[in-house]
């Protein structure tokens, strides 16, 4: 077991700025942005630049665990307490894509409640926080290097919408997929079918964040036993049939009809900042070193989880950034630092042109049933 004085403590240094880091976050920036604005006139409707697609949105309670030991009791895990919670699940393409395409799969979390003052400026004043996961450890594009390489790749190709499915495919299976795919580098990889049941997944931030004096990945997985029974389990084939465009949609609404659903929100600490980087996002930090402790629980009751209020609720009026964050939480790294202003960016033009308000919620009485 990981002693105390074990754990690398934040300071500042934590961080380092990589080279021509701004001009090629703006370039990386910039790419989307073009993408978005085609995307747009695709759907004659503006969507988000990742994790376009929605599949369910729940409405829930995250548990903070009682007397954590100080490593663990940190930021909004200080203290004892339960918040209401908005969850978007979605798979991670940047357009509207068939359920059956292989895809990363997204776990948004909207905390409703937290006091403090947040990290953006100009939601500073607000009562939530958000958490961003996927249902993969690591981001295969690590570096903002090679995300402008895959990003600049996507681009080139946006006007061959058959190709943009194949380039998304790709994305979904790793990083090397998408540069063959772009003529810069060589196919390794085959694509997988699409993934086990996405209520049975695990979910990770993926990248680093500051936990409070320390430095940590996040992850969420499944807790009572009907979830963990659907870890790796495949969707039945019948099902995917009926509707290749929305069986996940179908699957988690099916669940919530009767099913109440539990995860555990676990926390890695970095111990060694050689095998567990904060500026590569590709290194997939060793549990042996470090495994996840637990600090809370989510859970989920019977709901609709996909009226048409909701999704546009999801769609349309709420953003998730993971830097909308108390201080302590604060996203970590290089990739972090790209999503900043790529998440704020896209969130703009996404409300300007469908001409809805940015929210965040002040109750969970805002979210429809």
């Amino acid at each position: 077991m990981t002693s105390n004085h074990d754990y690398v403590l934040y300071n500042k240094n934590i961080e380092v700025q990589q080279q021509d880091e701004q001009e090629i976050m703006q370039k990386i920036v910039d790419s989307m942005a073009r993408v978005n604005k085609l995307m747009y006139e695709k759907y004659r409707h503006a969507i988000r630049d990742a994790h376009a697609k929605s599949h369910g949105i729940l409405k829930g309670e995250l548990h903070i665990y009682d007397n954590l030991p100080e490593h663990l009791s940190q930021g909004i895990f200080r203290n004892a307490k339960t918040y209401p919670v908005i969850v978007r699940f979605s798979t991670a393409q940047s357009s509207i894509v068939p359920d059956k395409m292989s895809a990363f799969r997204g776990m948004a979390i909207k905390i409703i409640g937290v006091e403090g003052e947040k990290l953006l400026p100009e939601l500073a004043d607000a009562i939530t926080q958000d958490f961003l996961l996927v249902n993969y450890p690591i981001i295969p594009t690590g570096t903002i290097k090679e995300y402008l390489k895959m990003q600049e790749g996507i681009e080139s190709q946006t006007q061959n919408g058959e190709f943009v499915q194949k380039i998304a495919q790709k994305a979904a299976v790793g990083v090397q997929n998408v540069l063959a795919a772009v003529g810069l580098a060589d196919d390794t990889n085959h694509l997988s079918a699409p993934g086990p049941h996405i209520l049975g997944d695990t979910y990770f931030s993926m990248a680093a964040l500051r936990y409070g004096d320390y430095v940590a990945k996040i992850n969420v997985k499944p807790l009572s036993k009907n979830v963990k029974e659907l870890a790796g389990k495949k969707v039945d084939e019948k099902i995917m049939d009926e509707d290749e465009n929305a069986f996940l949609t179908k699957i988690i609404s099916d669940f919530f009809q009767t099913g109440t659903a539990e995860y555990e929100m676990g926390v890695q600490l970095c111990t060694n900042l050689e095998t567990m980087p904060v500026e590569d996002g590709s290194v997939q930090w060793p549990e042996e070193e470090s495994p996840y402790q637990p600090v809370a629980k989510l859970i989920f009751r019977p709901q609709k989880t996909f009226s048409p209020e909701r999704r546009v609720y999801a769609d349309d009026v709420l953003s998730f950034n993971p830097f909308h964050c108390l201080p302590e939480h604060r996203p970590l790294g290089n990739i972090m630092r790209v999503r900043k202003l790529a998440y704020e960016t896209s969130s703009r033009y996404r409300h300007h042109m469908n001409a809805q308000p940015r929210v965040e919620p002040k109750s969970i009485e805002e979210l429809p049933d």
